[in-house]
């Protein structure tokens, strides 16, 4: 295979990625331009940009952007109107953000006319199938470039190595073996490897870097309410805010109160189990809340077609099949099943809970007159009940009719 000309590396600045960046330069003999993606991290970029300088990245070269909005607004949102959860539990807080490099990764490479985009994910994990399925989605004559399966640095020690031949600047806590590996963004925070490896030992304290511990969290429970429109939280306590700012602004009610810490073991598309932990403050807060509105404004059919596809959805996610056509036609469906999901829901945060306490909305199919338990001034003939019954139970007794006959044959 010819080698490329010019590459495009997602590139966050740290030792790895460093390490690609020179060993592109180095195994190719191509030019490279970074691409740092601030998708709410909490870290300063700009010593990125430093960084790629001092290995030799041209300026012009270097793309370091803001994606917090867009983030949040066409990728966070859409997944959470499915109320999407994989196997039971993990909100995808890593999932969703692959897609959204991965085509950014693309978009620079049509800009800069490189011929190759590349990552940092491992063979080992999921990361490297959700960028190279969403490079394949939007441009199959891109060549992707994954330097773990390539290369033949094997072991910490040789990539130490490597980076201290190159001039490659090492923090001194990677001289040593670093205790688990961190993926941060808007919506989580994960923590994997090392001492997290085995699932029979409880994590240690310091590994949750996102959440104050329950024990911690206040004593006295703490109201927030959270409206929506069409879907999409607009508003917090009345305030409305921007995507990313409503999400920072549930982060940091979450983290004070505990919420969101996820010890799982989960299933990965390439065939293994691993074990993370995973922080998700302001996405478990959203996830209830919007659980919350939709029970007095979704229809029931909708709601539990809706809920019976949802595995499927965060399946695909999870996978890597953001831009797949049965994604985009899913997330129709979806859509289309919140034009009425409006209103205002109140929960109560305590010790590691979001709990919905209140839901109102002028979208409501709530209709107290036919549910009381008082008089319903006949909104609801309870006569009708028999004969729903009834019909309802037909099959029930032809089937059981059947069965007697059959065994007495017997």
């Amino acid at each position: 295979m010819e080698k490329p000309r010019k590459v495009v590396l997602a590139y966050s600045g740290g030792l790895d990625t460093s390490i690609i960046l020179k060993w592109l330069q180095t195994e190719y003999g191509c030019e490279v331009v970074t691409f740092t993606a601030d998708l709410g991290q909490g870290e300063e970029l700009e010593p990125a940009r430093a960084k790629a300088i001092r290995l030799g990245i041209r300026p012009d070269n270097i793309y370091i952007e803001d994606l917090r909005e867009e983030f949040v607004r066409d990728f966070v949102f859409p997944m959470f109107r499915a109320n999407a959860v994989y196997e039971g539990q993990y909100l995808l807080g890593t999932a969703i953000a692959r897609p959204l490099i991965a085509r950014r990764l693309v978009e620079i490479a049509h800009e800069t006319g490189a011929d190759a985009v590349a990552h940092g994910a491992t063979g080992k994990g999921n990361d490297q199938v959700r960028f190279e399925l969403t490079a394949a989605a939007l441009d199959p004559a891109l060549r992707v470039i994954a330097p773990w399966r390539e290369w033949r640095l094997s072991s910490r020690t040789e990539l130490l190595a490597f980076a201290e031949a190159h001039q490659i600047p090492i923090a001194k806590d990677k001289r040593g073996e670093a205790p688990f590996s961190v993926d941060a963004n808007l919506l989580h925070t994960s923590s994997e490897g090392k001492v997290l490896e085995d699932p029979g030992v409880e994590p240690p304290d310091y590994v949750a870097q996102r959440i104050v511990a329950v024990e911690n969290a206040p004593d006295t429970p703490e109201m927030v309410e959270v409206t929506f429109e069409r879907g999409d939280a607009v508003a917090v306590n009345g305030e409305g805010l921007s995507p990313a700012a409503l999400l920072t602004r549930l982060n940091e009610l979450g983290s004070k109160h505990g919420i969101g810490l996820l010890d799982l073991v989960e299933n990965r598309f390439v065939g293994m189990k691993s074990r993370g932990l995973y922080e998700t403050p302001g996405g478990t807060i959203l996830l209830e809340a919007h659980r919350g509105i939709e029970q007095i404004t979704l229809d029931s059919g909708a709601g539990h077609l809706k809920d019976s596809l949802m595995p499927r959805y965060a399946e695909l996610i999870y996978n890597g099949f953001w831009f797949s056509p049965e994604r985009e036609m899913l997330q129709a469906l979806i859509d289309k099943s919140q034009d009425h999901v409006t209103g205002t829901v109140r929960l109560k945060l305590y010790k590691g809970s979001a709990r919905t306490v209140a839901r109102w909305s002028d979208h409501t199919l709530y209709s107290e007159k036919h549910v009381t338990f008082e008089a319903d001034a006949g909104a609801y003939d309870q006569k009708d009940a028999a004969g729903f019954i009834r019909l309802n139970a037909l099959r029930l007794k032809l089937l059981a009719a059947r069965n007697r006959r059959v065994q007495g044959r017997g």
